[in-house]
């Protein structure tokens, strides 16, 4: 019932590599990397004669790649991973967006900002009318407050 796991020290050294490889093929994010690792560990000690069962392998061929990918992954991708731009939804303060719909003082309705409908709480005194141009002073959420410009 084992013969299929009954694979040679070099076997895992072989195995180790292609998921290394495989790692280099993919699009990042350090998956493949840590099992190949563990591969790898478990061929040298199967070579030294530490890992002589089968079962025991697969064992600590499981044990090796969990911790290294629960301990080495985060700093992995903290180094040498994507960046993604810090982009804060803040940006919107001071940009100008046209009033959809008649926007009581103190009231919600919709404004277009960049080419997209927001919910917005008119933050004036004043309504604001259809077609008037006004002025993004907070974002909340997916909110904007705006006042008349």
């Amino acid at each position: 019932m084992t013969e299929w796991l009954n694979i040679p020290w070099w076997g895992w050294i072989v195995f180790g590599i292609l998921l290394a490889l495989l790692e280099l093929a993919s699009p990042g994010g350090f998956f493949f990397l840590f099992f190949g690792v563990g591969a790898v560990l478990v061929g040298a000690l199967a070579w030294v004669g530490l890992l002589a069962e089968p079962w025991v392998q697969v064992t600590f061929f499981s044990i090796f790649s969990v911790v290294a990918s629960l301990v080495f992954r985060k700093p992995l991708l903290a180094r040498f991973g994507p960046r993604t731009p810090d982009i804060p939804v803040d940006s919107l303060l001071g940009e100008t967006a046209t009033v959809m719909d008649d926007i009581q003082a103190s009231a919600f309705g919709k404004v277009e900002l960049r080419g997209s409908s927001w919910s917005a709480k008119n933050n004036g005194d004043q309504v604001l009318a259809r077609g008037q141009r006004c002025k993004v002073e907070r974002v909340d959420g997916l909110s904007l407050w705006v006042r008349a410009e």
